[in-house]
């Protein structure tokens, strides 16, 4: 009878470097991450935190090495297309329609997933339940983190990329945002925080990225400069 080896890692970066504006941003990075995994991405600002995540979404290629989804390259057209519905994206920008309420708001994304129900329990369990019917242009800037939040579970797809998401959260918003990581990890879902912020998340592997030193001024930078003087 066969021996099975260890499962497959559900996400592999294997000798992944990424550069941005001709400087290397990530070099070499390898890591694996299973289903329940946790991975946090700390540094210096401008030292590629964001760049990573969107690399993981795919908005951006490694200029070396391979981003592996179930051992496909995620690079592939056809990879791709089935890798993107397995992501829940979380950016600084809220993308938040103020003219909605707070439960559209959530609705919405709700809608194009072709899902419905969860909306209002997310809602209440990200403590906006009173405020679900104001109009989201309401909201405080920790309220509005709070409603990303929601959709966040909401739309519950299995791997999380988070960018700073615990800015404008109080102490309860950042114990919410610990527990629902917790939660969407107990279910087998993955999670990629960049923070400089601390947060806690069990057994999380930690990747810290070293601090990007501005690039050597070229002759086209001089002569762009003189023409601007």
């Amino acid at each position: 009878m066969p021996v099975r080896g260890p499962p497959l890692p559900r996400l592999l970066l294997d000798n992944v470097s990424c550069m941005r504006n001709a400087q290397i941003i990530l070099r070499h990075v390898n890591v694996s991450i299973h289903d329940g995994g946790a991975l946090v991405l700390t540094g210096t600002n401008g030292s590629g935190k964001t760049t990573f995540l969107r690399m993981m979404a795919g908005f951006c290629r490694p200029t070396a090495g391979q981003i592996l989804w179930n051992g496909h390259d995620v690079s592939d057209s056809g990879v791709y297309h089935q890798y993107r519905l397995q992501l829940n994206w979380l950016s600084l920008k809220h993308a938040i329609t103020d003219k909605l309420t707070v439960l559209e708001n959530v609705q919405w994304f709700e809608l194009l997933e072709s899902k419905m129900g969860k909306s209002l329990p997310a809602v209440e369990l990200m403590g906006l339940g009173r405020l679900a019917n104001e109009k989201a242009r309401m909201l405080s800037m920790g309220q509005r983190k709070r409603l990303q939040l929601a959709r966040l579970i909401a739309i519950d797809r299995p791997i999380w990329l988070l960018d700073e998401p615990s800015i404008a959260l109080d102490s309860d918003g950042v114990k919410l945002l610990e527990y629902i990581i917790a939660e969407h990890r107990k279910r087998g879902g993955i999670v990629i925080v960049a923070t400089h912020l601390p947060i806690e998340i069990e057994d999380a592997m930690v990747l810290r990225l070293p601090p990007r030193f501005p690039r050597r001024m070229t002759l086209s930078d001089m002569l762009d400069r003189a023409d601007m003087s």
